[in-house]
C-alpha cells in the first residue's frame, strides 16, 4: 500500500506538472493579452511596452512559466497585472466558498441519494423507484443555468421566501443562519444534477449484486433481509459508486462556475470567469491548479477506498487496483 501511494504521489505531480504546462501555453495563445489592460485613456502603448516590461509579460512564453512555476515552489502564487494585489489575497477566500458550496452540494446529494438509490433496488418499480426514475430524468435533462434562474424567479422573486443571490445579506455577514438561507437555492441546484446521478448508480449496482447467487444463498440460509442489503450485497455495490464519486468532481467544480455566475456566489467559478475576461493569468493559473488538485486527490481516494471496501482489491501491484 505505501508503495502504491508514494507512486501514485509521484504520477500525480507529473500530471500537475503538465496540466499546468498545457493551460500556460493555452491562455498565453487566447487573443489578447493582459497589456490590453493597460492600454486605457490614460496609457500611451510606449507605457504599456514598459508595464509590461516591469511585470516580465514581454519575455518568452516558457521563461515566463518557469518563473511562474519557481514562485509557486516558494509558495508565491504571483500578483494581479492591474493592481498588483497578491493572488492569494483574491483567490483563498474564493476558494473555502466554494468548498462551502460544492460541500453542502455533494454531502446533500449523496445523504439522499445512496439510501433512496439502495431503498428502490428492494422495490423496483415501484413508486418510489418511478419517481426517483422522474427526477433523474429532469436532473440528467434540464441546463444548471436555467434551473438557477427558475428558482430564483419563483423562490426569490415572486414568493419573496430566499435570498436572491450573493453568500450573505449586507450587514449580516458571519451569521451562520443567514449563509444557510442563501446556500438553499444554489445548493438545490447543484444537488439535483448529483441527486439524480447517485440513486440511479446506486440502484443498478445493488440490483446487479442482488441477483448474484451468493445473495441467494444467503437468503436461502434464512438471514434477515436487512443483513443482506446491508451486510452481503452493499459492500460490493460499493465499488462502482466510489468510481462515480471520484470522476464526478471536476463536473462538479464545473457545475459550480455556472451556479455561482447565477447566485452571484463569490466563489473560485465566479472569480475565474472575471479573472478570464481581465486577463489575469497568474489568477487563472492558480484557479486550475486547485481544481487540478482537487480531482487528483479524488481519484487517489475513490483507489484508497477500493481497497477499504473490498479486501479483495490488491493495491500495489503493477497496474493499480485490481482484484
Amino acid at each position: 500500500m505505501t508503495e502504491y501511494l508514494i507512486r501514485r504521489l509521484l504520477q500525480s505531480v507529473l500530471v500537475l506538472f503538465l496540466i499546468s504546462v498545457l493551460t500556460f501555453a493555452m491562455i498565453h495563445a487566447a487573443p489578447g493579452g493582459p497589456t490590453q489592460v493597460f492600454l486605457g485613456p490614460g496609457m500611451s502603448p510606449e507605457a504599456a511596452k514598459i508595464q509590461a516590461h516591469n511585470l516580465g509579460l514581454d519575455r518568452s512564453v516558457p521563461v515566463q512559466f518557469f518563473i511562474w512555476l519557481g514562485n509557486l515552489l516558494q509558495g508565491d502564487l504571483g500578483h494581479t497585472f492591474k493592481n498588483h494585489i497578491p493572488v492569494g489575497d483574491i483567490l483563498w477566500p474564493t476558494v473555502l466558498n466554494t468548498m462551502v458550496l460544492m460541500g453542502s452540494a455533494w454531502f446533500i446529494s449523496l445523504l439522499i441519494a445512496i439510501p433512496w438509490g439502495i431503498y428502490n433496488s428492494t422495490v423496483e418499480y415501484g413508486l418510489s423507484d418511478h419517481t426517483a426514475s422522474f427526477i433523474s430524468y429532469i436532473g440528467f435533462a434540464m441546463p444548471t443555468f436555467w434551473f438557477g434562474i427558475l428558482l430564483q424567479e419563483y423562490f426569490a422573486v415572486k414568493l419573496n421566501w430566499l435570498p436572491l443571490s450573493d453568500m450573505w445579506t449586507m450587514g449580516m455577514e458571519g451569521n451562520l443562519g443567514n449563509l444557510l438561507l442563501h446556500l438553499v437555492l444554489p445548493v438545490t441546484v447543484l444537488a439535483l444534477g448529483f441527486l439524480a446521478s447517485y440513486s440511479k448508480y446506486a440502484r443498478s449496482s445493488m440490483l446487479e449484486v442482488l441477483n448474484q447467487d451468493y445473495i441467494r444463498t444467503a437468503r436461502a440460509k434464512g438471514l434477515k433481509e436487512r443483513r443482506v442489503i446491508f451486510r452481503h450485497a452493499l459492500r460490493n455495490a460499493l465499488i462502482p459508486i466510489i468510481t462515480v464519486l471520484g470522476l464526478d468532481l471536476p463536473i462538479l467544480v464545473g457545475g459550480a462556475v455556472l451556479t455561482e455566475s447565477v447566485f452571484n456566489w463569490p466563489g473560485m467559478g465566479r472569480l475565474f470567469v472575471e479573472m478570464a475576461v481581465a486577463r489575469e493569468y497568474s489568477v487563472l493559473m492558480s484557479i486550475t491548479l486547485i481544481v487540478s488538485v482537487i480531482v487528483v486527490i479524488g481519484n487517489l481516494a475513490a483507489d484508497i477506498l477500493y481497497a477499504l471496501v473490498d479486501p479483495r482489491v490488491q493495491l500495489g501491484r503493477e497496474g493499480g487496483a485490481s482484484l
